[in-house]
């Protein structure tokens, strides 16, 4: 296990120095200023939640539990439950935010990071806010442009957008107030998750290590937006100091865990903080989750050598000053995208008879993990999915995995087939708990993934699409039918009810597809879930029961949250299907592909009586592939520069999932002029479909041409229901 402690001696003189500079403001907890009313309530909201009429944070709360303790709507009246109202929003990509709603007002952001303000009783809208991200940037974002909420403090509203902005908006107009650039634009960072705010300070992260960033997170002051401090997640490529706050423990023990030989000194290494930032309102300390490597690949991204801090690990940082306190590495040396990016929840359990003050984690790489936040001491670690081969388990005594000599694909020269794969067995969809049954609710999954070390030159660091260090292109599906169905047969969902006492699964549902909503529990012995396929449900928190079954006509990703405005309880969440998955399955999207994508704004309660419109006709896409073109090595060439550059978002084999153009039907296909416009000229570049024109010649694209009608011919021919395109 990888853990420091960081000297108490520094760690005070460090505390002293803050205090000195900040006497004059300090005259509250507030890292920055006397609080004022309106934040001291806020304050005080995250700190215990209330009493269920708010859904003040994310996660409901500074522990991130996304358990409320409201009881009107339970586990005997639930199926009672209609809709009050709902919203269309305006960009069908994927919807991943969870409501905040403070004093009967829902706020909740949306696809290309615009928020809206709505009366949570009775969808009367109050506000919009259109940060007007430039449409190119989204080939910087790996996984749709989506964001995932807000934060509310005090009478601003904060929100992180994808070009790198960290913006405040007045709470009640949603006029901007301030508005700082959190990164370098002139790389390929984004902004997707949701900000937190701890004693006067908004604390935000980024993403972008598929292509090639170091990672960091930065606290910047609620009132102003200036910097606090930052800790950076990655060493310094010269290993030398950034004066920052995790200078010290880079040099004192970071930097030795990465090679001097390997691409890190040029990619960056990775580590993005994308999502999970919580503060531990016990230890006044903040936890962050940490992403995966760049390259994916160890051997490439630092020789194959040292464990790479603070990849795939849990890191505490003193929530005054960003100074390092410890971390445990979940997936030492990772090389499979395992990032520990996943939602964080701060919870007590017995450990050897004693009450500890524990944070429970189900990050991608499969296994469930119970660490002591008080030292970052692993406690426990056990699976949470069937399936698992990349490790066998963990060594308790060390920290760490026990692997599979075979899942270090850069030392055999053989192909892997991982479970889970990069995709994680679970993602970034938020998982919950509930105090009363002691059980977590994690939305998980079964995504396969092969990995390949036999790269050629196309597989090389490029300035445009994934550097990951293995060949994206060789790893396709090969042209045989039942590998398509299987695909779809092992890709599948689940909801799992995990007891971290036991290190057991209590209960669990099958989902036929992956990619299913996040989680939320409540007192009425209750969890609420979206799925992929279009429906909101209900089951009983203890058994696990079907207690509720809502056809909402489109997938949900979204977790729900739940208040209470005038005595009457409420339950929201966003329809909208989007993110990674849906842009790359292919095939494997199964029954998912044929759901419209309508991207909505839900609110529910018992005795709702609104219906929603009727779901759009399905649209049938005239499906009459262009005569084939040019020769055997030409549609090979296109493959491999598919695969390399296009698949991630249009999807393995071409085959997209209704919410990105299917290229199989483009109207762009028969007329090599129009699809050069778009692949090199940047016709499309305002809806993110940039030039290629960096990385691809006029012949490479005329290939990528000839390997779609290919597709499109081969697919209509041998698997025409199954890979049939749909309409946006």
């Amino acid at each position: 296990m990888a853990k420091t402690v960081f000297s108490a001696a520094l760690l005070g003189c460090a505390a002293l120095a803050l205090a000195a500079c900040n006497a004059s403001k300090n005259d509250s907890i507030s890292g920055g200023g006397a609080l004022d009313d309106a934040e001291k309530a806020s304050e005080a909201l995250l700190k215990t939640g209330g009493n269920g009429d708010n859904w003040a944070g994310i996660g409901y709360s500074y522990d991130e539990q996304r358990f409320s303790p409201l009881t009107d709507i339970n586990d005997k009246n639930v199926g009672q439950l209609g809709i009050a109202w709902f919203a269309d929003l305006d960009d069908a990509r994927g919807q991943e935010a969870t409501p905040v709603v403070v004093d009967g007002v829902l706020y909740v952001s949306h696809a290309w990071s615009k928020v809206d303000a709505w009366d949570a009783a009775t969808g009367k809208k109050l506000w919009s806010f259109d940060p007007k991200v430039p449409g190119d940037r989204a080939v910087s974002a790996c996984c749709d442009v989506v964001n995932r909420g807000v934060a509310v403090w005090g009478d601003k509203l904060f929100v992180g957008t994808l070009d790198g902005r960290l913006i405040a908006l007045d709470r009640k107009t949603g006029k901007e107030l301030w508005s700082t650039q959190t990164f370098d634009t002139s790389k390929p960072y984004t902004i997707t998750g949701a900000p937190r705010v701890v004693k006067d300070m908004v604390l935000i992260g980024n993403g972008g290590a598929e292509f090639g960033v170091r990672g960091y997170v930065t606290a910047y002051d609620a009132d102003t937006g200036k910097e606090r401090w930052r800790f950076y997640t990655a060493p310094n490529p010269t290993k030398a100091k950034d004066g920052a706050a995790s200078d010290d423990i880079f040099a004192s023990k970071g930097n030795a865990t990465w090679s001097d030989k390997g691409e890190w000194k040029v990619s960056g290494g990775g580590g993005t903080v994308w999502d999970a930032i919580v503060y531990d309102k016990d230890l006044d300390q903040i936890y962050l989750g940490v992403g995966n490597g760049n390259p994916w690949n160890h051997g490439e991204r630092s020789n194959g050598e040292g464990d790479n801090w603070f990849l795939s690990s849990v890191v505490a940082l003193d929530a005054n000053t960003g100074k390092y306190k410890w971390h445990y590495q979940e997936t030492p040396g990772e090389s499979w995208d395992y990032t520990a990016t996943q939602p964080i929840i701060l919870a007590e359990q017995a450990v050897d008879g004693k009450p500890t003050k524990v944070l429970y984690h189900a990050p991608k790489n499969g296994f469930f993990f119970t660490i002591d936040r008080t030292s970052g001491k692993l406690i426990d670690a056990k699976p949470y999915v069937d399936g698992i081969n990349w490790a066998t388990g963990y060594d308790l005594a060390t920290g760490r995995p026990i692997e599979n000599p075979e899942a270090r694909f850069y030392k055999t020269g053989k192909p892997f087939i991982a479970i889970p794969g990069a995709l994680g067995a679970h993602n970034w969809h938020p998982m919950s708990y509930n105090p009363a049954t002691g059980l977590v609710y994690i939305p998980a999954q079964q995504i396969p993934q092969g990995y390949l070390q036999d790269m050629d030159e196309l597989d090389k660091r490029k300035v445009l699409g994934f550097n990951v260090g293995t060949s994206l292109n060789k790893t396709m599906l090969p042209d045989d039918a039942k590998a398509f169905r299987a695909a779809v047969a092992a890709t599948t969902g689940r909801l799992v009810a995990f007891d971290p006492r036991t290190g057991k699964v209590a209960w669990g549902v099958d989902y036929p597809a992956a990619w299913n909503g996040g989680t939320m529990t409540t007192a009425g012995n209750l969890v609420f879930q979206g799925t992929s396929t279009g429906r909101f449900r209900a089951y009983a928190a203890d058994t696990g029961k079907q207690l509720l079954d809502l056809d909402m006509q489109s997938g949900i990703v979204s977790a729900p949250s739940t208040f209470r405005v005038g005595g009457v309880q409420y339950v929201a969440f966003q329809t909208g299907k989007g993110g990674a998955f849906p842009l790359v399955a292919g095939v494997a999207g199964g029954v998912t592909r044929k759901l419209p994508n309508l991207p909505r704004l839900v609110v529910l309660k018992l005795g709702g009586t609104v219906k929603l419109p009727a779901p759009p006709a399905t649209t049938t896409l005239a499906w009459n592939p262009p005569p084939q073109f040019g020769t055997p090595e030409q549609v090979a060439s296109g493959k491999a520069h598919f695969g390399r550059y296009c698949q991630v978002c249009h999807g393995d084999s071409a085959i997209g999932n209704g919410f990105t153009p299917d290229l199989r039907v483009s109207g762009t296909l028969t007329n090599a002029d129009a699809w050069k416009s778009v692949i090199l000229d940047g016709a499309l570049k305002d809806r993110g479909m940039v030039s290629f024109a960096r990385v691809l010649t006029p012949a490479d694209a005329e290939a990528i041409r000839a390997y779609v009608i290919d597709r499109s011919n081969w697919t209509k021919a041998n698997l025409p229901d199954a890979t049939a395109p749909v309409g946006r």
